[in-house]
């Protein structure tokens, strides 16, 4: 038994976007070629065509976004950014963790691995847009993995179903950009409220200014709190990813928030 962790650019997705620039072909040849007044097909022939390039580029893109994330190709992004971040997370035996969106439970396994005599727990809404990913998944990659110090439940990033300060770590990768919200800010503060005083965290995203506003700021508010060191890293500049990378996929801007409540 092998585990799945899934593609975080869904099949489904690429295929759809396939089949939309197949369907526009089609329609701009059947237009190119039936008998219609001239001022009509003048009209909806460009249109369609437009509409096939801009699917065929979508789909050509997903497509590489696809291999690059895969966990069964050559370049394996998803995999490093997830041992990456999970790196950074360090809970003394008999701690607890919690990772917030844990998808396939990729991260939150990869954390249990590296702290085997401590528990995590990973939470997700498991949305429809990832259809294929879900508590039955997680467990199930668990299981294959040979981990046997997690668990799953279905909850909601914006309102966390724990306790002040119950966990000794917190993590999360690439998950808050997702969640309509005008203040993400917001979002990582609830998640660190669930952190114990001396607790570390370590959180993935795309933390550019225009999803996230000024986090050198939110750094700062963080230690005038009094959470300690408090860093946010950059990981477009090879540490995950290249420049270059992060530019084409659409992921510029992505930094570790790390530090100590």
């Amino acid at each position: 038994m092998k585990a799945d962790y899934k593609n975080w650019m869904p099949k489904g997705m690429v295929m759809g976007s396939g089949c939309s620039a197949a369907v526009f072909l089609i329609l701009s040849i059947v237009f190119a070629l039936a008998p219609i007044s001239g001022g009509v097909q003048k009209v909806l022939l460009p249109i369609l065509l437009i509409m096939t390039v801009l699917c065929l580029f979508v789909t050509i893109w997903m497509y590489l976004m696809y291999r690059a994330f895969s966990y069964n190709g050559s370049r394996k992004m998803s995999k490093q950014i997830i041992d990456g971040v999970a790196a950074y997370v360090n809970v003394p035996d008999g701690g607890k963790g919690l990772d917030v969106g844990c998808g396939s439970g990729a991260l939150t396994i990869a954390c249990a691995k590296r702290n085997p005599k401590a528990s995590f727990t990973g939470i997700d809404r498991w949305g429809k847009e990832y259809a294929s990913f879900s508590k039955n998944l997680c467990e199930s990659n668990s299981k294959a993995e040979g981990v046997g110090n997690t668990s799953f439940i279905q909850g909601d990033a914006t309102m966390l179903p724990f306790e002040d300060e119950t966990f000794d770590a917190v993590t999360s990768n690439y998950v808050y950009h997702n969640i309509p919200s005008r203040d993400r800010q917001a979002i990582l503060l609830e998640t660190l409220r669930t952190l114990k005083k001396g607790g570390t965290f370590a959180i993935h995203d795309i933390m550019s200014k225009a999803k996230y506003g000024d986090m050198q700021s939110f750094v700062q508010k963080l230690k005038d709190m009094g959470y300690s060191e408090v860093k946010l890293v950059d990981t477009t500049n090879g540490m995950f990813m290249s420049k270059w990378e992060s530019t084409w996929m659409g992921l510029s801007g992505s930094s570790i928030l790390m530090g100590r409540k």
